[in-house]
């Protein structure tokens, strides 16, 4: 029996190690993974091959399991597709943690597999009912996430059926949901502009800015729905989420552009200005401001937008400081934010031009942050600070980015135009860049050059006299023409000594030329098979303009008749066509460089001095081409940031004269409440009158201490107490001054009975204390009425008065 016992407690004792070991390794496992969940991103082929039967499995750990492992998958890009019927078995399942995972791959794969999704449409359905607010939102969303038309009605009515839940986070996914119904059935536009009403008032933060979503994507023209709510949405802009702020800002500004008002800045007839604001455009930006403290520099910007489009100049300086934290958050975002800067720079610049050193171009920026950058510090000069936006130029044109020096050498160029007593050092430091050994820095400099030297020549004649600085740096660009390899800086020097090439001063080699002139022609000529098409045409008219200057120079005309006839045969259309041109042109001048052939001869004939103001007079100055500008371009579009227009960009709204009455915006949330006490001799205001047509009564407790005037039988006004420890005080001493004022009283009633007594001996005791009682009581009554305030609806009767004073 002993030896049963001993073998039956040997094997139950194995049974019990072998299952604590499973346990002890089944939990070691469990904790590995959930310590880490590294576990589940290994997609082997050991560890994915038992999915299906892990799915298919009575148990919620081995499901959970699957489910983290799938997820996991789906989240590395691998396609999971194939698991979609063994996954939506578990749709109701009974584990939470199962089923929402559930919902996340359904959310992922419902609309590539929408038949096998449409099997699960009464679980979601009745998962809308379900106590948990996550398991009814998430039901939602896959309900309308499967692209099912024919369920769009069903979608609808569960949208309806969850915007009206307590939970506002459902509410929020039946906002969210609206626009995913609209896109599956568009005739369901009314039921859902309807539940859109309703959510319209909704009170709750968390929920709002869906609704905005929703708004934008299903009516975003029916903003006469938001006339009764823009003045709480207003005021809830603080509380919502931070990206509920971007899009709420987004529909209330549109609303602002459209419904309201413009600003305006009148002047009286002393010429004061005065801001016209309306209140409620006043009221969206007052409640705007503190957002410029947000931690998301999305909602920093959104605000930025909101004073920038809806605010007066005189607000503007706000979005400062605000834009310039931003630029330290990340490279990313700063380069959103210069964009922002830029974009406000070209017609503010004085905003941002104290701040200039925060612009410094660093070392470590891309090409796009220095390009933008090198654009913001041209903006920015001003007599102030030119000396030293100079040197930060002169040292980016030594940059290895071409994109920055070109930036540098135009900086340089704007600096010398918008402040003159910088244009010589302009001039000075461009000459400069000219003898640098890289064909960029050159180039760049030579066209800069050349709209300087246009631009400052404006309105002087060509021929003028004494030679200026802009006729001296002609001259070293004409010397230096071999040095100069870029085409288009070539076409730049060739252009400039054709134009200025004329000099009426005696003793000069060519009559009426400047000496460098020709022999300017006489290198582009001995190079002229070489030359870009760009440095021909300039050619061509080289030697049409000093033919036009010394007509009787035999040179020249040798040289002019060479180019003529290289041009004419030139493989470059616009060449030919320039080269015969201009001979035509030249008949009346030099008939001997006109058109050779009898076929080209006729027409009008024109003299020296037509011909001279044809190709001198009339050209255009040398102002920088300005960058691209556009009044109804917005701040936050894409088209922003890249610099280019894009597809679909919505332009902002144009303001109306008057807006719409502001009329249509009261609600009964405008009601001010009744102000709280804020000292012990507050006095409500009146109330208005009410429904019944009377008005309100107003109960107004007026203290002993009440600075206003006290009614007849009250005690004597004091003035206003400031200190309640005071008032109290002098309270207690009032008491104290009562009580012996009573003492004394008695002591007199008291002689005056004996007094009595002594005359009326034969009275009755009961009649005599009768009347002392009867005296007594009239006595107290009365200093009692003298101490106490009557009711303000009373007339001061006597008894009224006794009523309300408590016997002491």
């Amino acid at each position: 029996m002993s030896s049963i016992n001993f073998n039956s407690l040997t094997e139950n004792a194995t049974r019990l190690g072998m299952r604590i070991q499973e346990t002890l390794a089944e939990r070691t496992r469990d904790f590995s993974l959930a310590g880490s969940g590294a576990g589940y991103y290994d997609t082997g082929e050991d560890k994915t091959k038992n999915i299906r039967a892990q799915l298919d499995s009575g148990s919620d750990r081995e499901k959970l399991e699957a489910m983290k492992r799938l997820i996991a998958m789906i989240s590395k890009g691998r396609n999971v597709s194939e698991y979609f019927a063994q996954v939506v078995k578990n749709v109701a399942a009974s584990n939470l943690e199962v089923r929402k995972l559930v919902y996340i791959y359904l959310l992922r794969y419902a609309e590539a597999e929408p038949d096998l999704a449409l099997l699960s449409i009464n679980t979601f359905q009745r998962d809308l009912t379900d106590s948990s607010p996550l398991i009814r939102a998430m039901a939602l969303r896959v309900l309308s996430g499967i692209p099912v038309p024919t369920i769009a009605s069903l979608v609808a009515l569960a949208i309806k059926k969850c915007a009206a839940d307590p939970s506002p986070y459902v509410r929020k996914t039946a906002a969210l949901s609206i626009p995913k119904c609209y896109s599956l059935d568009d005739s369901q536009l009314p039921s859902l502009i309807e539940i859109l009403s309703a959510l319209l008032r909704d009170r709750s933060p968390l929920s709002i800015g869906s609704v905005a979503i929703a708004f934008e994507a299903v009516c975003s023209t029916r903003l006469d729905l938001l006339h009764t709510h823009y003045r709480r949405l207003c005021r809830m802009l603080v509380d919502v989420d931070e990206w509920g702020q971007v899009n709420l800002l987004e529909l209330l500004i549109r609303y602002a552009r459209i419904m309201l008002p413009r600003p305006a800045v009148s002047h009286d007839s002393l010429g004061k200005e005065t801001e016209e604001v309306d209140r409620d455009l006043e009221l969206l930006l007052t409640s705007a401001e503190p957002l410029f403290q947000s931690r998301n520099p999305a909602v920093v910007m959104s605000v930025t937008r909101a004073f920038y489009y809806l605010g007066l100049p005189s607000q503007h300086h706000k979005i400062v400081h605000p834009l310039l934290r931003l630029l330290e958050v990340s490279p990313e975002i700063e380069r959103v934010v210069l964009a922002y800067i830029l974009s406000i720079s070209r017609s503010a610049p004085q905003l941002f031009s104290l701040h200039y050193t925060r612009f410094i171009i660093r070392a470590d920026d891309s090409t796009r942050l220095k390009e933008i950058k090198s654009r913001l510090l041209q903006y920015f000069v001003t007599a102030e600070n030119h000396q030293a936006l100079l040197r930060e130029f002169v040292d980016y044109a030594d940059d290895v980015d071409e994109t920055l020096v070109a930036g540098a050498i135009q900086g340089i160029g704007h600096m010398a135009r918008t402040i003159p007593e910088s244009s010589a050092q302009c001039l000075n430091a461009l000459m400069a860049c000219i003898k640098s050994p890289h064909d960029a820095v050159v180039t760049h400099a030579v066209v800069e050059l050349k709209s300087l030297v246009q631009s400052q020549m404006q309105g002087a004649p060509a021929h003028a006299g004494a030679p200026s600085a802009p006729l001296t740096i002609v001259e070293r660009l004409a010397y230096r023409i071999d040095e100069i390899r870029h085409a288009q800086a070539r076409a730049c020097v060739v252009w400039l000594v054709g134009q200025y090439a004329a000099d009426d001063s005696p003793g000069a080699v060519v009559e009426g030329v400047a000496p460098w002139a020709p022999d300017v022609l006489r290198k582009i000529a001995k190079s002229f098979r070489e030359e870009t098409a760009l440095v021909k045409l300039q050619a061509v008219t080289l030697a049409a303009k000093l033919l036009v200057l010394s007509p009787a120079h035999n040179t020249l005309i040798q040289l002019a008749k060479y180019i003529f006839a290289l041009a004419r045969y030139d493989t470059n259309y616009d060449v030919r066509d320039r080269g015969r041109m201009l001979q035509q042109l030249l008949a009346g001048v030099v008939p001997s460089v006109g058109a050779a052939d009898a076929e080209d001869t006729g027409g009008v004939v024109l003299r020296r001095a037509q011909v001279r103001v044809v190709l001198f007079e009339g050209k255009a100055g040398g102002a920088a081409p300005a960058p691209r500008t556009d009044a109804r371009e917005r701040l936050g579009t894409l088209g922003l940031v890249l610099d280019r227009d894009v597809l679909g960009a919505r332009l902002l709204p144009d303001w109306l004269e008057r807006g719409v009455l502001p009329g249509l915006r009261d609600s009964p949330d405008d009601a001010q409440p009744t102000p709280a006490p804020t000292a012990i001799g507050h006095i409500a205001p009146r109330a208005g009158v009410g429904a019944s047509g009377h008005a309100s009564p107003v109960v107004v407790l007026t203290p002993a201490g009440s600075g206003g005037p006290s009614p007849a039988g009250s005690v004597p006004n004091r003035g206003a107490w400031a200190d309640l420890n005071k008032f109290y005080a002098s309270e207690s001493e009032e008491e104290g001054d009562e009580e012996e004022e009573s003492g004394e009283e008695g002591e007199e009633e008291a002689e005056e009975e004996e007094e009595e007594e002594e005359s009326d001996g034969g009275e009755d005791e009961s009649e005599e204390e009768g009347s002392r009682d009867d005296e007594a009581h009239a006595e107290v009554g009365g200093s009692a009425g003298a101490s106490r305030t009557p009711d303000a609806g009373s007339d001061g009767d006597e008894h009224s008065a006794s009523m309300q004073a408590p016997v002491r």
